[in-house]
């Protein structure tokens, strides 16, 4: 059953035929988001009642207009304040006791009602006239007959302002009654006995309905990619360091790595240092000696840095600038175990660093770290492992440079080729432990460690794409993001040459723009369209797409619809594009469904893809297939592959078109003559179709 006021609502337009909710909220003296709850309920009813919806702008009165309108103008009430006689009043006491007095005294003194006189250390207000009209709240009390003029000065006066209402229009449909049921959802028990189900309605289903989204955690970027990072590490065998302790002694952090005292690194300017508790005091005895003669004096065959080391600057606690100081930790303790067993060690977790906030550089970060220690290692054992690494990661195309590290020798940055960016980018750190480091340790002369490290957040933001190290950590980065962004996959550089064409370049030869990799082998499309309005853009699309995909079509009705409404034309409307021949296996597929249909809202033309993604608007479909081409083969279809500045020539056009939804032929062809003329060209912009053209190629 429905409520009682949309009963009213329904005896009402079956005796007047039409309204709108604005009169009908006045007529039942009810809130008007009352009489929009119930006319949205009736909606539920199939063709009961027909509701148009359209905004309306009015003025309305603000909270300080209102007060006008009761107490009277601010100037006014300034006015009547002040008495009658010559004593007049003091200034401080009008701006203590009358609402909005500061505006109230200035528009008063403009318009010559009062005047302030200095008395002493005072100012007094006087009235200057016997008597005033206040006609500010007689215009208010009549806000419909209202001048432009006023409405302008009321309006930065904050008196009045324009407000837009949505209102509704509501008729009689084609199955109207006054009574009405309920339609069943569920065929129940209950119905079933008796046969009590055919005396009912039941609500059509819909077929076309999402499930109800489980509410459930999601996982920040960061941490999909350390996932994957794990996973690498633990399948080439390493063991995980325990790295929760962020507060590190400079001993660890900086003098067990036979990283020097005067080091820039350990500045206040690099390093945040702890206040509370400032220095640690624990530290293994002999292991503290042997670590301060190799600095002061040299040992193992090295002659140190031959300065005066300090206990006390290697007791300052700080938050750890990097996790090596961890792996120090893993080695010495290695060797307390007793003797030396082969190990691999990795760690992933946060450091910091005193840097300069930018878009790149963060105060803290993570550091991704792998150790490996064994019998007579060589700087090859250290490339070959990083190539088996990263290979992993899906970088094959790797540079080193030779590097200066304090603790490592030899040291090496790595360089990998990014295909999209198209050039080296640095991505980690490598090199050799050095003696001076390892052998205060106890470990044996001919036992050498390899190691390298890179960042967390780089390969983050080249997998989603982000430009801003503060849109993935931090106070600022959006929530939506992580509940948004897909499952981390690291994708293997191998994939975009094999959906390549034999021979094709990665990157347009003539333009050298980057052909996106990891383009999709199968793509399932279905397009709702109107059939008032055919897509007939699509045809040249097809004619484009069938270079490039295997495609399959198919046809149909919309139930809502019946086969009269639809022209022999529409219901072939790919015949004239495409043949049994175009079915070309070897390349990916593409199967496109059109239906036929009338959709309840403006769009004429929708589209889902095989993600689930929906896409609305005859231009914003065009641009997606338009893609589809270009992604693959730029040079059949122009729009974003050529840059910035033909991208934003080509989107004024398409707006231009898009405010004339829904077009059809002959609108298009009037919109864009005087600029097809005045061009004189083969196409639009030149001797090579763009994404505009596919309109009037249909």
């Amino acid at each position: 059953m429905v409520s009682e006021l949309s009963e009213k609502i329904l005896d009402y337009i079956d005796k007047h035929d039409k309204d709108d909710s604005v009169n009908l909220s006045k007529y039942f003296n009810v809130d008007y988001q009352k009489i929009v709850g119930a006319i949205k309920s009736l909606q539920a009813f199939e063709n009961l009642i027909d509701v148009q919806i359209e905004s309306r702008k009015e003025w309305i009165l603000t909270e300080e207009g209102q007060h006008v309108v009761e107490h009277g103008s601010h100037e006014a009430a300034v006015y009547n304040a002040v008495p009658a006689d010559t004593n007049g009043i003091r200034q401080a006491d009008i701006l203590a006791k009358v609402p909005y007095a500061k505006v109230g005294l200035s528009k008063a003194l403009a318009a010559s009602w009062v005047e302030l006189v200095k008395d002493k250390n005072d100012a007094i207000l006087r009235r200057k006239v016997h008597s005033i009209s206040d006609d500010i709240q007689k215009n208010l009390k009549e806000l419909k007959t209202l001048s432009d003029d006023l409405k302008k000065e009321y309006k930065k006066r904050k008196l009045i302002k324009e407000n837009i209402v949505k209102v509704m229009t509501i008729e009689k449909g084609s199955n109207f009654s006054i009574k009405v049921d309920k339609p069943e959802a569920d065929l129940t028990a209950d119905l079933l006995i008796n046969d009590a189900w055919k005396g009912k309605n039941f609500k059509p289903i819909n077929l076309d309905s999402r499930g109800t989204v489980i509410e459930v955690g999601h996982l920040h970027p960061l941490l999909k990619i350390r996932s994957e990072f794990r996973k690498i590490f633990l399948e080439m065998g390493f063991e995980e360091m325990p790295t929760n302790n962020y507060v590190e002694s400079s001993f660890w952090n900086f003098d067990a790595l036979f990283q020097p005292q005067q080091h820039p690194a350990r500045d206040a300017h690099d390093t945040f240092f702890i206040s509370e508790p400032a220095v640690s005091t624990s530290f293994p005895e002999d292991y503290l000696k042997r670590v301060q003669k190799v600095h002061s004096e040299g040992a193992y065959g090295s002659q140190g840095y031959g300065y005066d080391w300090k206990i006390e600057e290697a007791q300052k606690n700080l938050l750890r600038t990097h996790t090596t100081a961890v792996s120090a930790r893993m080695l010495y303790k290695l060797m307390q175990q007793g003797e030396f067993q082969p190990v691999r060690y990795f760690s992933i977790d946060r450091v910091f660093r005193n840097e300069t906030l930018d878009a790149t550089h963060l105060a803290e970060f993570h550091q991704v770290e792998g150790v490996i220690a064994d019998y007579n290692l060589t700087l090859g054992d250290l490339i070959g492992t990083l190539y088996e690494f990263f290979k992993k990661l899906g970088i094959t195309k790797l540079e080193f440079k030779p590097a200066y590290n304090p603790y490592t020798e030899p040291s090496m940055e790595i360089f990998c080729f990014h295909e999209g960016l198209g050039k080296w980018i640095e991505i980690g750190n490598s090199g050799m432990f050095r003696p001076e480091m390892l052998l205060p340790m106890g470990l044996p002369e001919n036992v050498n460690v390899i190691a390298w490290g890179l960042s967390l957040e780089r390969p983050t933001m080249i997998k989603y794409k982000l430009n801003n190290i503060r849109d993935l950590v931090g106070p600022k980065i959006d929530l939506e993001m992580v509940q948004n962004d897909p499952l981390c996959r690291l994708d293997k550089c191998e994939i975009s040459a094999e959906l390549r064409k034999p021979n094709e370049p990665c990157v347009n030869d003539s333009l050298n723009v980057p052909v996106r990799a990891l383009e999709p082998i199968k793509e399932d499309i279905v397009m709702f369209c109107d059939p008032r309005y055919p897509p007939y853009f699509v045809k040249p699309l097809l004619a484009l797409l069938k270079q490039t995909f295997s495609i399959r079509t198919s046809v149909h009705l919309h139930s809502t619809l019946h086969q009269s409404m639809i022209s022999d034309d529409l219901r072939g409307f790919y015949d004239d594009v495409l043949g049994p021949g175009d079915l070309d296996n070897s390349l990916p597929e593409l199967i496109l469904v059109l239906i036929w249909s009338i959709g309840d809202d403006s769009a004429v033309c929708r589209l889902k893809c095989s993600g689930g993604r929906e896409i609305a608007g005859q231009v914003n479909v065009a641009r997606y297939l338009g893609r589809l081409v270009e992604q693959r083969t730029p040079k059949l279809l122009r729009y974003e592959s050529i840059g910035a500045l033909f991208a934003n020539d080509m989107d004024a056009l398409l707006l231009k078109l898009e405010s004339t939804e829904p077009f059809d032929r002959s609108s298009i062809a009037e919109l864009f003559r005087e600029e097809r003329e005045s061009r004189r060209r083969k196409h639009f912009f030149g001797d090579e179709m763009s994404l505009i053209d596919v309109f009037f190629e249909s």
